[in-house]
């Protein structure tokens, strides 16, 4: 049994981050852990935690937001025991102090987030900042849902040869074995030449030890052109490895996952060390 976090913006219930918790724990029971965050956005949350000293206590809540984060609680609630989903809700959020949620990202498998819900709460700033500062902080991997969305049928593994890139693909087989029976495409960058796949003999050995139906696609560079592919592909995750200084980081700053995200179209999972 996993054990998932769902992080909601405590006044705005995300639909589509419970429909894919839902779906997963139809494939394999899971414990869900909702936790509601008030009057804080997301895209505020860990440099909010992290740059205040001591104990950083969330501030008093306006009398209509409290209620409707309870109402949000028991909407949860509701719908795990509709569903039959294991649960718990952290109301203890309500006063906690905000590093008590990025540890609780240690002790857990996922962390499930809203796309859009991330993208509203933007005050200003460049929103790819806004999403590294919060990936780099979770300490286990995070998937970043949509509202509507088909539940993926096709996994896109997105790979250039980094130690990153491998890592977030073996979390999603380790934690996903279930949809590793499904089309999967892996799309490969190299810095050189040839069309070659990175490191060949052993990528094609481990991805073929966990993917059953995979090919393989040299990403052309034209993130643009790829963002616009992979948001025509409607029933499918893309899976990527954290930001760094890879050819694939160097196409996140020329709008390739960063699009793929805020397009709210697929399901992204992004997984780093």
């Amino acid at each position: 049994m996993k054990k998932i976090l769902i992080a909601f913006d405590g006044i705005q219930f995300s639909d589509g981050a419970f429909e894919f918790a839902r779906r997963l724990n139809d494939m394999d029971s899971i414990l869900l852990t909702g936790v509601f965050i008030p009057q804080l956005s997301y895209a505020n949350l860990w440099s909010y935690a992290d740059s205040i000293a001591g104990a950083a206590y969330i501030p008093l809540l306006e009398e209509g937001d409290s209620e409707t984060i309870q109402k949000n609680v028991q909407r949860f609630e509701a719908l795990c025991k509709e569903h039959h989903i294991n649960y718990k809700v952290h109301k203890d959020f309500f006063d906690f102090a905000l590093p008590e949620l990025k540890k609780e990202t240690r002790f857990a498998d996922l962390l499930i987030i809203s796309s859009e819900t991330f993208y509203k709460n933007l005050s200003g700033g460049e929103p790819t900042e806004y999403m590294r500062e919060a990936l780099h902080n979770a300490e286990c991997p995070v998937i970043i849902v949509p509202e509507k969305f088909d539940f993926p049928k096709v996994n896109i593994l997105a790979y250039d040869g980094t130690d990153s890139s491998v890592y977030a693909i073996k979390q999603f087989a380790y934690l996903f074995p279930e949809l590793c029976s499904q089309e999967t495409l892996l799309v490969y960058s190299s810095s050189k030449e040839e069309d070659k796949l990175p490191e060949e003999k052993q990528m094609e050995e481990l991805i073929r030890q966990h993917f059953l139906d995979v090919s393989f696609m040299k990403l052309e560079l034209n993130p643009k052109k790829f963002g616009e592919w992979m948001n025509d592909n409607s029933n499918a995750i893309l899976i990527s490895g954290s930001f760094g200084r890879s050819s694939f980081s160097q196409m996140l700053r020329k709008s390739f996952v960063q699009d793929v995200i805020a397009e709210h179209k697929l399901p992204v999972f992004i997984a780093h060390k």
